[in-house]
């Protein structure tokens, strides 16, 4: 990244953070504005920009689902996200009217991926996959340098995996699908099958065992379709007790050796790994998004 100035949002279902500045080290201006109704929360966050204006580009890291197909009318627009009031809300729009800059939009998972690949955990790994487990259950995957899109974008929080219903009577939480891997594994299925939030469960208690197999069999879907060199498993979930270990082991076990590779020899310390970056992640994202759209 070059030392010119660019803007990026990390656009969350509670919250906006916006930075200006140029790279991990060089934030010049932050600020943290509450999402509320689109115009409310999307004017806030351009009034900041044009406080610390000139911007070379801004990069923007959504929650979503998101219209990213660049031929599309709806490009840079939410679609069916369950954030009330905000399906088909346009991102993009309100920061090229106001900024007249280069505007750049991804996933908030992707954009956190794309950081890690760059000045964190994924550094020199390609390709490379980061899989955030909290309130959802989401990933980003990096290929070539770039994240991956196709028909849509990654939406690894809603692989089908198998669910034993006598072991696991649990419907799942997720209102399009049930019990696919988000709504088996994320913070709100640990909260409605336990009826207690996950931070408050001690570390041998049974959930872990279930989430961990869980995340495993994710996992192992994710590694047989896109066969990364290293995947940051990150997310407030992630920082449970001894989870991270569980979730290796049961991944090598899932595997059964068939893939005779080092990476996945032994416990896979140095494959299934912690983000460096942190909640810094997404906003770190943004402004590398910014980064590459002024860049051209």
């Amino acid at each position: 990244m070059s030392g010119q100035l660019v803007g990026g949002i990390e656009a969350g279902g509670t919250k906006l953070v916006c930075a200006v500045g140029a790279g991990p080290d060089g934030i010049r201006s932050e600020t943290t504005i509450p999402t509320a109704a689109p115009d409310e929360t999307l004017g806030a966050a351009v009034a900041f920009f044009r406080a610390h204006a000139p911007i070379a580009a801004l990069g923007i890291a959504s929650f979503g689902p998101l219209d990213l197909d660049p031929a599309s009318a709806t490009w840079g627009r939410l679609t069916t996200t369950p954030k009330p009031g905000w399906s088909g809300v346009d991102l993009v729009g309100p920061f090229r009217r106001a900024l007249g800059v280069p505007v750049a939009v991804d996933t908030d998972v992707n954009g956190a991926a794309l950081a890690e690949h760059r000045w964190g955990a994924g550094r020199g790994a390609d390709p490379f996959v980061y899989v955030t487990v909290g309130t959802g259950v989401g990933g980003g995957a990096i290929v070539h340098g770039r994240a991956l899109h196709g028909l849509a974008h990654p939406e690894m929080g809603h692989l089908r995996v198998p669910r034993d219903p006598r072991a696991d009577p649990f419907p799942g939480a997720c209102p399009y699908h049930g019990d696919c891997l988000e709504g088996l594994a994320s913070g709100e299925a640990i909260r409605r099958r336990w009826g207690a939030r996950g931070e408050t469960l001690p570390a041998d208690h049974p959930a872990w065992d279930l989430e961990a197999r869980y995340l495993a069999l994710g996992v192992v879907a994710v590694i047989a379709v896109l066969s990364p060199r290293r995947i940051a498993l990150g997310g407030g979930v992630m920082r449970a007790p001894r989870l991270l270990p569980r979730v290796r082991q049961g991944v090598v076990e899932l595997l059964g050796g068939y893939l005779d590779v080092p990476a996945l020899r032994g416990a896979g310390e140095d494959y299934l790994v912690v983000p460096a970056l942190g909640h810094r992640a997404g906003v770190l994202g943004a402004l590398a998004l910014a980064a590459a759209a002024s860049a051209g």
